[in-house]
């Protein structure tokens, strides 16, 4: 095995454990479930690793999260949604904030939004009660893309990408 495939397992290892924590302990608490930051890491593990460790990240972090905290049933409309939403991000270029990942919070969210809202209204054979999530999960994409920009940014200055991978 290579040594920098070995560097990325690690990094995608350690982002899977961070997506799992910041969604599942560090999270407010809402009438359909609870809101979270933990995208906002899916986001920046996406811009930093290829994209099959990427979609791990995703995949993983929040399968675990619902699994380890009684939304098990949530699991597998997770794991669809937080892989479609890492791949719209590239790590291709040697910025985090560039445009193109910064113009792709836009479906990010939307996908967010539209796939929790329908994987709601499959398990419940309802597609009215859902709307009442919408509004948690566009608060949730808003401060996931707020913390996303924030670390960016940081990471883009002291030129964490060129260092870690």
């Amino acid at each position: 095995m290579k040594k920098q495939s070995i560097k990325l397992m690690c990094v995608a290892g350690v982002f899977t454990a961070l997506v799992f924590v910041f969604t599942a302990y560090l999270h407010i608490p809402s009438y359909t479930g609870y809101v979270h930051i933990g995208d906002g890491l899916i986001y920046l593990a996406a811009c930093l690793l290829p994209t099959p460790y990427a979609v791990f990240v995703g995949a993983g972090g929040a399968f675990l999260a619902d699994c380890l905290t009684g939304y098990a049933i949530w699991a597998p409309g997770s794991v669809i949604i937080k892989t479609a939403v890492a791949l719209l991000f590239s790590s291709k270029g040697k910025k985090i904030i560039n445009k193109r990942n910064s113009l792709m919070l836009i479906p990010a969210c939307a996908i967010t939004v539209g796939g929790y809202y329908l994987y709601e209204s499959i398990i419940t054979a309802n597609f009215i009660a859902p709307v009442q999530g919408i509004l948690g999960n566009i608060t949730q994409s808003v401060l996931s893309a707020v913390l996303f920009v924030a670390v960016g940014f940081a990471f883009d200055k002291l030129e964490v990408k060129q260092k870690l991978i």
